[in-house]
């Protein structure tokens, strides 16, 4: 049974039922009484992998939503990537690891000795990890640290069909040996959950569902033709276009495929891709070789703006916990194509809130995409419908409270009470 980010009843408190959220109202204003002294805060590490993209964003919105009365939160993982900086501007104490990298090597017996150095010297309370890497290290670290309490989001998981066979059995068997180091387990998704569960990552009934939040306040709530001008593309012109790294997981090749295969039928149509990466060049060969005309940003920080100039919104990629992108263009109402791969026909439901193709297939992607420019009412729908799923459960606060609900129950802490009157 799968436990969706709620508190288990009576967590916190003794068999006698009292009621340690309840306090009395204080008898004067605060700002008459004697100072109050500095009161001892929980110590939380997250380890991840990459502090970029889904998994960092996710990473660095729960460092950001939680509560710094009661938590004081760092995070510390491979150096470099564009958001260190903004969680150190932001307060979060940050540690970038010398010889952290994304891929195993000989120096992660460094890696762990460092780590288990910070863990046991900073005295964390938890340590919450991520991804694949920092997952395993992290969780070791943790292990060899004595630290009270281990929490480890899968936002997916670590071996897929893409891989070699050695390389799956590598990580399937990580994945599990830290398994026993972990006292709760949360996915981004349903369907993430149901994996991590049928492949023995996690116990039965230890895993919480908490969505991947997304920050809503940025993102705009309908198209915005000035995104589309900046993108040099004319109003009637349909522009249907993308978000992601240019690598293998994302598969962008196929996105230029199913462009050709749209163009074909549909010649008043333009593309764009946004962000950058290894396949860039191969990409950028692919289409001129195909005859697409294609927009390449380069990575933009206003990426979930400039989507709201598109028509369309398609993901193709191979294996996607849930897709960040995806989440940020369902905010702003864009009608979109995406891969039935892991998570994510959790969040687009087939002719509900998008449409879902097969992975790999380009040809698929082009019909679908097709269809929602034939059918615009329809698709105008799905991106409303789509909409107000997101922005209903996808913002930092409800992901946030989730996780200090689940804090709080493996600490044995009270649920927070009514705010204090004046």
């Amino acid at each position: 049974m799968m436990r969706h980010g709620t508190l288990v009843p009576g967590a916190g408190r003794p068999a006698s039922g009292f009621d340690w959220s309840t306090t009395p109202p204080p008898v004067a204003p605060v700002a008459e009484l004697p100072p109050l002294p500095a009161l001892s805060r929980v110590k939380v590490l997250h380890v991840i992998t990459r502090l970029q993209a889904g998994a960092g964003g996710n990473t660095l919105l729960s460092a950001l939503g939680m509560d710094p009365a009661r938590y004081e939160v760092w995070i510390a993982g491979v150096p470099g990537g564009d958001l260190w900086e903004r969680a150190r501007a932001a307060g979060v104490r940050t540690v970038e690891i010398p010889g952290f990298r994304h891929t195993l090597t000989p120096l992660d017996l460094v890696v762990l000795w460092r780590l288990t150095r910070l863990i046991r010297g900073e005295r964390f309370t938890i340590v919450h990890t991520h991804s694949a890497k920092g997952g395993f290290l992290g969780r070791l670290a943790a292990r060899l640290s004595r630290t009270p309490v281990v929490v480890h989001t899968f936002h997916g998981v670590s071996f897929h069909p893409y891989q070699s066979r050695a390389r799956r059995l590598l990580y399937r068997r990580l994945e599990r040996v830290t398994r026993r180091f972990t006292h709760r387990f949360l996915a981004v998704a349903p369907r993430v959950a149901e994996q991590a569960v049928e492949e023995r990552l996690a116990p039965p009934g230890h895993v919480e569902v908490v969505p991947s939040a997304v920050e809503l306040t940025h993102i705009p709530e309908r198209f915005d033709p000035l995104a589309r001008r900046v993108l040099g593309t004319p109003r009637g012109t349909a522009l249907i276009g993308t978000v992601g790294r240019l690598d293998r997981q994302k598969a962008p090749l196929d996105f230029v495929r199913m462009a050709a295969a749209l163009r074909a039928e549909c010649p008043d149509t333009a593309f764009v891709m946004i962000g950058d990466g290894p396949l860039e060049g191969d990409v950028r060969r692919l289409a001129a070789e195909l005859g697409v005309e294609l927009i390449l940003t380069g990575h933009r920080t206003d990426a979930s703006w400039l989507v709201s100039g598109l028509d369309v919104f398609v993901i193709t990629s191979l294996y996607e916990g849930l897709g960040r992108a995806l989440t940020e263009a369902l905010a702003t109402a864009r009608p979109v194509v995406a891969t039935a791969v892991n998570g994510v026909p959790d969040l687009v439901e087939h002719g509900a809130t998008g449409l879902l193709v097969p992975p790999a297939d380009p040809d698929r992607a082009a019909r679908a995409v097709r269809w929602l420019l034939d059918h615009p009412r329809q698709a105008a729908e799905m991106g409303r419908q789509g909409q107000r799923r997101v922005r209903g459960g996808f913002g930092p606060q409800a992901m946030c409270a989730a996780l200090d609900a689940c804090y709080r129950e493996l600490l044995g802490l009270p649920p927070p009470g009514p705010a204090p009157g004046p």
